[in-house]
């Protein structure tokens, strides 16, 4: 069998894969869709002799009748059924040592992942330095929003009409 490094890192696997997409999940224990993925990344589904078919049936296989997610030992299990599978020349042991060293270290791969296009409408829309009048108001020098206070109109009681920007400069325009 695998030694303890590899034990680990192969725990630390299926923790990664069993909270990839979830919010609320442990890494105690892993769902079908989240061991389908740990299959195809890992590379322990070819195509030929372990197809997605067969990581499902081995999925179900190894949970429990009523269960709907695997445990680490469950999964330890289930790559066992799958060992002899994927490689069919090497013995039971050497198989499962070969399929451990697929999914030791790995972790979830975001392929595919959107990112945000700054195009068109969208850039100008968010070019601060284009923002005229009371729009113009909301941001900072440096076109960072003011947040409350760039929204609201906050009372300038200092006797200038509002939104005056002179305020104060008076007695420096007009010489005695």
């Amino acid at each position: 069998m695998a030694g303890s490094t590899d034990m680990a890192s192969l725990e630390e696997s299926f923790r990664k894969f069993a909270i990839y997409g979830d919010t609320k999940a442990t890494g105690q224990e892993m769902n079908g869709k989240n061991w389908a993925k740990l299959c195809k990344d890992c590379k322990v589904t070819d195509g030929k002799s372990v197809t997605s078919t067969d990581v499902d049936i081995v999925f179900s296989k190894v949970k429990g009748k009523t269960a709907r997610v695997i445990s680490y030992e469950e999964f330890k299990k289930a790559l066992e059924e799958l060992a002899p599978k994927r490689f069919k020349d090497k013995s039971k042991e050497e198989a499962y040592e070969a399929i451990c060293q697929l999914v030791a270290g790995k972790e979830p791969i975001n392929v595919g992942v959107t990112k945000a296009k700054m195009v068109g409408a969208v850039e100008r829309l968010t070019d601060t330095s284009k923002y005229t009048g009371s729009h113009k108001e909301r941001f900072d020098e440096s076109g960072k929003g003011k947040g409350k206070s760039g929204r609201e109109n906050i009372m300038n009681t200092s006797g200038y009409v509002s939104a005056y920007k002179n305020a104060g400069t008076y007695d420096a325009k007009v010489k005695k």
